[in-house]
């Protein structure tokens, strides 16, 4: 999302003030330089490669490669492979390099935190780009909704399920647009879906290391339901039961709008339709970010997300870790809604 675009704005809307009110037309000043970020000394780093290498090998999805991981940072650590990189970025960058280089994992990265002014670390703060529910409206008679992100906003969710609960006795179709979705929970599926199917239908998965279900940030949610697992994990089902009081949506054409940049629970959402066959996705293969977890930090000055568990199809044990949900109708992503358009209009509705 284009945080340096949104500053940029408002830098040249400033750079303005005073045209046309008859004032001398001077320069604007050049903003300041941000101050050169603190160097990494030999403390600090220390400390981020001890935690980190803790959390991975505690509570990373795949204890084996959690192993992995921490004997290579200890490993890095003793040696003083990372003893010359003293800018903090990069040495964000050789740290992550060097994970991934084990195992690359869609999710996991060291990086530096975001300062409380929504800014980079050290830099200008500034307005946080949107993520959540981008638009809702009527083409004809289908249904659009547009996401960039799953946040879990409340206000959000209920009006998106507002909107369908409206359009019920009109829609002859629903789209779905995750194109630019970038992930998030599983609120925004939990208030939709069950107005989309029409018979109680387990979407995905859901496997957890036992020793960090206690930090889940899924925890036992109302559609998540335990099922039995060996001691070293705890497994849900993602299960959506139908909506008894609005039916009229439940047997409408679904299209799921799916592109390079759909991540995580974005993919979760296409396993889920793929799996149960309720929506046709199209555009490109997704992402493949598929293991769930939560931040933490590193530190004053890093943070990391740690990926805790797997999704994955009930049926064939197979998840999109690095390999991304295929679409059904393979096509130029933005021409993804004109085809759903165009198919939707084929089974009866009619988007004019």
């Amino acid at each position: 999302m284009p945080r340096r675009a949104l500053l940029a704005s408002a830098l040249a809307l400033s750079a303005l003030v005073g045209v046309g009110s008859g004032a001398a037309q001077t320069p604007a000043p050049a903003a300041a330089a941000p101050a050169p970020a603190k160097p990494v000394d030999a403390a600090e780093r220390k400390a981020v490669l001890e935690e980190l290498a803790a959390q991975l090998e505690a509570n990373f999805v795949f204890p084996d490669i959690g192993q992995r991981y921490a004997a290579m940072l200890r490993a890095k650590l003793a040696s003083g492979a990372y003893d010359q990189v003293s800018d903090p970025t990069e040495f964000a960058k050789a740290v992550t390099a060097d994970i991934q280089a084990i195992y690359p994992d869609g999710h996991l990265k060291l990086v530096l935190a975001r300062a409380p002014s929504g800014g980079p670390n050290g830099g200008p703060g500034g307005p946080r780009p949107t993520f959540g529910l981008e638009e809702t409206r009527m083409i004809g008679d289908v249904a659009y909704l547009r996401y960039s992100g799953f946040p879990g906003d409340d206000e959000a969710t209920a009006r998106a399920r507002k909107f369908l609960l409206d359009h019920a006795g009109d829609a002859k179709a629903v789209i779905i647009d995750s194109r630019g979705n970038h992930g998030g929970g599983l609120d925004e599926m939990d208030a939709l879906l069950p107005l989309l199917y029409a018979e109680t239908a387990t979407l995905v998965r859901m496997d957890t290391r036992a020793a960090s279900d206690r930090g889940n940030p899924l925890g036992d949610q109302g559609n998540l339901v335990r099922r039995p697992s060996p001691d070293t994990l705890v497994r849900r089902d993602h299960v959506i039961t139908p909506d008894k009081t609005e039916t009229r949506l439940q047997h409408v054409p679904v299209y799921y709008l799916v592109s390079h940049q759909t991540a995580s629970a974005g993919e979760h959402l296409a396993l889920a339709f793929k799996h149960t066959h309720r929506a046709v996705l199209i555009g490109e293969t997704t992402r493949g970010a598929g293991h769930y977890g939560g931040t933490r930090k590193f530190g004053e000055r890093f943070q990391a997300f740690i990926p805790i568990g797997r999704t994955y199809d009930p049926d064939t044990n197979w998840d999109w870790e690095g390999k991304g949900v295929a679409p059904d109708v393979a096509v130029d992503p933005a021409k993804a809604l004109d085809e759903a358009l165009a198919r939707a209009k084929t089974a009866g509705a009619h988007p004019e």
